[in-house]
């Protein structure tokens, strides 16, 4: 059938099949189908949507389109997470750590930062050596040897995607359910995951604001990874405030090894840690249960093994051999750090977190263009939660700049962020629902 002919098919509402949808993704990858009919076939599917039949299909053959890794030699199940985004969410950092020490393999591939929201390896890259796209012999003897390894998509994996993404984002696609289904599981199939569990963001500062769309988008994702044969859990989080009490790219590296050091660990985002780290032993048959589960994951960083693997992996990829003993020493840091203080007392009613993430973009720590550079210590530390009773001495966080005037902008950026009210509110869940792929 004629490009035009699957389009038009789309367009009118009607359901298409594997065979079609092959046909496009291949020959769109392969340049038979023009960037036109790309941009064509994505609107036809932003406003007629796809059944989960057609969402499967449609990963199956954006994953199929490239290089497919094969972990078969593993002697533990091949495990990864990923998150919608946010602010603050430091979580992969930890999260892979603890798994690889619970008897897990994570490659993890993950992404740099998108629009307010920071980028896993805009993190890993501000560790000095850190080498996060390394060839596939080096990717593959690391997780094999310290159980984890992050690093950044190579291009052969899942091109289609890359081709289809690119065009999404000019013309004004991006937000479509199905598209941002296949193109978060075309890559996760074509790493070879045998069990996947997705964090997805609700709140002011996630891509999903309304919980409604964040179940829609979640159960979406289950249903299709499951359906395409990769074992899939689905967990909403709440993101209505930063996740860690630092925002930024070196901050949120040093944030991570305090948690697995155990100096420091921000409680919210060690629930967070702990419930989807327990999602992934359990659905990688490492324990029975999600209690037990629970227990393993919590073990692993309460008695130093996460935070032994973190720095085994870090060293593997070229990073520093003693950065969990000496992150400031290797870290790059901010030459100014200034605290912000509330306008006035009460509580903390109310968070704009997307607007923190912004401020970290104005800052230098994220980017306005893809090809912008990233300064890797700017950023915010000590952010305050919600509820928290505001007093004229106590800070509502700290900025880190690289300028007098990068620090008057973000402290004003940051005082708008926050509402102070004279009661305090009603504290949010911090998970609101687990959804699972059928057949789990």
């Amino acid at each position: 059938m004629l490009p035009q002919e699957i389009i038009r098919k789309k367009r009118d509402g009607n359901e298409l099949s594997r065979d079609e949808i092959v046909q496009l993704i291949s020959g769109l990858g392969e340049g038979r189908v023009t960037d036109a009919q790309g941009a064509a076939f994505a609107m036809a599917v932003f406003f007629r949507g796809m059944t989960m039949a057609e969402r499967v299909a449609l990963t199956a053959a954006m994953m199929q389109s490239g290089t497919i890794l094969d972990w078969s030699d593993m002697p533990g199940p091949v495990l990864d997470k990923h998150s919608t985004g946010g602010i603050g969410d430091n979580v992969s950092l930890m999260l892979a750590s603890a798994i690889a020490a619970c008897g897990g393999y994570v490659p993890m591939i993950s992404g740099r930062g998108l629009g307010h929201t920071g980028g896993t390896l805009d993190k890993l890259d501000a560790i000095p050596g850190y080498v996060s796209q390394p060839d596939l012999s080096l990717f593959r003897k690391v997780v094999r040897e310290t159980g984890v390894a992050i690093i950044g998509q190579t291009a052969d994996l899942a091109p289609a995607d890359k081709k289809l993404y690119a065009i999404r984002d000019i013309t004004a696609t991006v937000e479509s359910i199905a598209l941002i289904t296949a193109s978060i599981l075309s890559k996760k199939l074509a790493a070879g995951l045998q069990g996947l569990v997705m964090d997805v963001k609700t709140g002011s500062g996630a891509f999903m604001p309304t919980l409604e769309g964040a179940k829609d988008l979640a159960a979406s994702l289950a249903e299709v990874a499951t359906g395409a044969g990769l074992p899939t859990t689905a967990l909403i989080t709440d993101m209505n405030e930063p996740l860690a009490t630092a925002a930024g790219n070196s901050v949120e590296v040093i944030n991570a090894i305090d948690y697995l050091t155990g100096t420091h660990r921000d409680p919210r985002l060690h629930a967070v840690v702990v419930a989807l780290g327990a999602e992934m032993v359990l659905i990688g048959g490492l324990a029975p249960d999600l209690e037990t589960a629970r227990f393993k994951v919590e073990s692993a960083i309460a008695g130093g093994a996460a935070a032994e693997h973190f720095q085994r992996m870090v060293a593997a990829l070229g990073g520093p051999s003693d950065l969990i003993a000496r992150p400031h020493h290797h870290l790059p840091s901010a030459p100014i750090i200034r605290p912000v203080f509330a306008a006035q007392e009460g509580f903390v009613t109310a968070i704009a977190t997307r607007s923190i993430g912004l401020a970290v973009v104005s800052l230098g720590g994220g980017r306005t263009r893809a090809e912008d550079p990233i300064d890797p210590a700017v950023g915010f530390t000590s952010l305050l939660p919600l509820g928290t009773k505001i007093s004229k001495d106590l800070p509502l966080g700290f900025v880190h700049a690289r300028s007098d005037k990068a620090a008057d902008a973000a402290i004003a950026d940051l005082k708008r962020a926050y509402v102070i009210g004279p009661q305090k509110p009603a504290e949010n869940p911090l998970i609101y629902d687990r959804i699972q792929g059928k057949g789990l």
